[in-house]
């Protein structure tokens, strides 16, 4: 049994959730285009411990969207976990930002693609199986209507999180499926995760961990 704060900044959305064995016991979160993140992120926690009734003692790690995706809101969220896994001699759980946004899906069969915004017609993206487990490296791509074709042709893929509507305008092929709604990583999408790696002992280094920003990833151009 454990309890995990987990932490979610890398977009526009600021949000913190306290979970107990995976579940959530208490959301907070606020979208904002401003990324309003280090005047709430530390209120947003406050919240949810006081609703909660629990002191932040009382938890038994804290768990952080490692990236890719905002280089200030990473950095504001990776630093604040940091700090309180020091202050609290708690372990830090580092879970990456794509897997984040495939849990909203759960499939049988297939692949899901989490997309990232990044500039113009860029994203940051990964690809995962149908137990949520990466198939194949994170990596930024410009989207064009070629891309992801090597997955779309060994099945359905199921596109999520704010970079799905680039590919919406010019990916049409049969397999595509797009949500109806443009989803931001959130930290209720964190728990299970979270949960899987505490039982695992799967820690980070307080010290020395530091974001994924995806700095030295060069963006190609796929060849048709």
């Amino acid at each position: 049994m454990a309890v995990i704060l987990n932490i979610e900044t890398s977009t526009t959305n600021c949000s913190v959730c306290l979970a107990k064995d995976g579940e959530v016991l208490v959301l907070k979160e606020q979208d904002d285009v401003n990324y309003s993140h280090s005047e709430n992120l530390h209120v947003f926690i406050r919240d949810v411990m006081e609703e909660a009734a629990m002191a932040l003692q009382d938890i038994d790690a804290v768990a952080v969207s490692m990236g890719p995706g905002s280089y200030t809101g990473l950095r504001i969220g990776v630093s604040t976990a940091k700090g309180l896994c020091y202050a609290l001699d708690k372990p830090l759980i580092a879970i990456p930002t794509l897997q984040v946004l495939t849990s909203r899906y759960t499939i049988d069969e297939g692949f899901i693609l989490p997309l990232l915004d990044a500039r113009r017609m860029e994203v940051y993206a990964a690809v995962y199986d149908k137990d949520h487990q990466p198939v194949g490296e994170t990596r930024a791509e410009i989207v064009d209507e070629h891309s992801f074709i090597e997955w779309l042709e060994k099945g359905k893929v199921y596109f999520t999180g704010n970079g799905t509507e680039k590919c919406r305008e010019v990916i049409r092929h049969v397999h595509a499926v797009f949500p109806e709604d443009t989803e931001v990583p959130s930290a209720s999408g964190m728990t299970g995760f979270a949960e899987q790696r505490f039982r695992k002992n799967e820690f980070e280094d307080v010290a020395y961990f530091e974001p994924y920003y995806l700095k030295d990833f060069v963006v190609t151009r796929k060849k048709t």
